[in-house]
């Protein structure tokens, strides 16, 4: 007679081996490793649940909204599981140093300035991107402050005048992020910049912009021993398509042609996942994409595909 009670403790014994095994089998393979930096645009302002009738439009193109009646329904589908709890991903880690904490875990919402898990920003989409593409454990590294210009706060050292502080401290977070990963082997494989609303804004900001992206792009590469790291650079797509001679457009113009001069780079437009403001949360914040949560996560679907283009080029995996 067979003894089931023995046949299921060694059953469980060998799925617990076997589990070791696999988790040992991850921890083996290099951490595979994007920096996410920015201002309040990467810092993610896309409402989660939010929908006070009043203050968020009745919750109107905020996550929960979005995954039920925008365009992108079907491609949201991942974010929650089977019981309608958002989605924690065990192979793709994010770390956010945000008011003086870091954050990290999991992917999933809430990885914001806000903390808790009231918004998100590209991070959530791209990460689901990364850890599809990828066989490796994936590490996001996100650094990023609201209302900071390339211009002055983010000045590149190659820029000349004064470095920005939020380019050393962005510097220092990065390493301090690695640092903490101990003995861990890593390989830093992409930086992807979203930013730009306050050099918009500010009109000598603008024709300096080009050649101030080319310079963030040389130092951040020297900074890391990283000479071919593949770059992403998102367009400041608020509010759609831009009026011909407006700062909009000659800033965008001016993100283009930078990116253009740097090697192993892509400028990823996003213009077209901007969503009207009655269809949205934030009613007047236009700067934030009114809060909506559909465009941030078509902003970091797009930022990860074009991640995927210049790692899917010759030499790269």
């Amino acid at each position: 007679m067979t003894n089931h009670k023995n046949t299921t403790v060694w059953a469980l014994a060998a799925l617990a081996i076997t589990g070791c095994a696999c988790n040992a089998a991850a921890e083996a393979k290099p951490l595979q490793v994007f920096i996410l930096a920015g201002q309040s645009n990467m810092e993610g302002q896309g409402v989660v649940s939010l929908d006070h009738p009043e203050h968020y439009n009745g919750g109107k193109g905020n996550l929960v909204w979005s995954m039920a009646h925008s365009a992108s329904k079907d491609k949201m589908k991942h974010l929650k599981d089977a019981n309608g709890k958002w989605v924690v991903r065990d192979d793709v880690d994010i770390s956010f140093k945000a008011k003086g904490t870091v954050r990290k875990g999991g992917l999933t919402i809430g990885y914001t300035g806000y903390g808790q898990s009231s918004h998100i920003g590209p991070e959530l989409q791209f990460g689901h991107v990364m850890g599809d593409f990828l066989e490796e454990p994936v590490l996001l590294i996100k650094t990023a402050w609201g209302g900071k210009s390339l211009y002055v706060d983010f000045r590149p050292p190659s820029s000349g005048g004064e470095t920005g502080p939020y380019y050393t401290q962005m510097i220092q977070e990065i390493h301090d992020a690695l640092k903490a990963l101990g003995d861990r082997e890593y390989q830093l494989r992409g930086f992807v910049w979203m930013q730009g609303w306050n050099d918009m804004c500010t009109g000598p900001a603008i024709p300096e912009y080009a050649g101030n992206l080319v310079n963030l792009a040389k130092d951040v590469r020297k900074e890391f021993n990283a000479p071919g790291l593949p770059i992403v650079i998102g367009e400041l797509g608020n509010d759609g398509v831009a009026k011909a001679g407006s700062n909009m457009q000659e800033f965008r113009d001016a993100q283009k042609s930078g990116a253009a001069k740097i090697d192993n780079a892509l400028f990823v437009m996003t213009h077209d996942f901007a969503r009207p403001p009655k269809l949205s949360p934030n009613t007047g914040h236009g700067h934030h994409w009114y809060g909506n949560a559909e465009s941030y996560f078509l902003v970091g679907d797009a930022l990860g595909q074009g991640m995927k283009t210049l790692l899917s080029a010759p030499g790269q995996k």
